[in-house]
């Protein structure tokens, strides 16, 4: 019985990971798309995302079949648990991809407003910390979880200077750039939302390891 239940925990480990590779390529696609502003590029991150919810909804069915069927406990109970709520973070990071491509799509026909400097740095943080919160999960590596909590306050730093600048040295000054601004400033925020969902991850993944509830505390430097 307890072979057959590490076998069912190793085939939903593979899931999360399929389900994190795509949602990966869902971010990086979303941000060349806006690069470029490629349309084509950013319909295809719209159209694969109902196989990330097919995925997230795999695993709900796997992890609640768990649950019900074998009683897990201890560490296993906590890998399954969290398991749910990372599918659910790693959805919802897919989804933000998505809205990016939309945001590219509002984009697309008009010049950029200014080169994008701020943005794709905003785009590194949010693709390394969700790589880097998924192999926490793999690896059961609670001090690289604990690291990517701490990024961050880097990454809100970086929105704010983004939304410092696309409002008060664009919107403020002339109105015209408003609907070239907007965009990206949303952008900006879909980037930093990507960054609190890998740092709820890394959260869950203390837990799993730990048993330790970080969530709720202060982020510290």
């Amino acid at each position: 019985m307890e072979r057959h239940l590490d076998q069912e925990l190793a085939d939903l480990n593979k899931l999360l990971l399929k389900m994190g590779t795509l949602v990966e390529t869902a971010i990086f696609e979303s941000i060349e798309a806006l690069k470029e502003l490629n349309a084509e590029r950013a319909l295809k991150v719209v159209s694969d995302d109902k196989v990330i919810d097919e995925l997230e909804n795999s695993i709900d069915e796997c992890c609640l079949d768990l649950l019900a069927l074998q009683q897990p406990m201890a560490v296993d109970l906590r890998f399954i648990t969290m398991s749910m709520n990372i599918a659910t973070d790693l959805e919802r990071i897919a989804d933000l991809a998505v809205d990016i491509a939309q945001r590219v799509l509002d984009l697309t026909g008009k010049p950029l407003l200014k080169p994008l400097i701020d943005i794709p740095k905003l785009a590194g943080f949010a693709k390394q910390m969700s790589k880097d919160a998924l192999d926490a999960f793999v690896n059961k590596d609670a001090d690289l979880a604990a690291s990517l909590i701490l990024r961050d306050n880097e990454v809100d730093k970086l929105r704010n200077l983004v939304q410092k600048e696309l409002i008060e040295d664009y919107m403020l000054k002339d109105s015209s750039t408003v609907t070239r601004a907007v965009p990206l400033l949303l952008i900006a925020r879909h980037l930093e939302r990507i960054c609190d969902h890998a740092t709820n991850i890394a959260e869950d993944v203390i837990y799993m390891v730990e048993a330790k509830v970080v969530k709720h505390h202060p982020k510290t430097e």
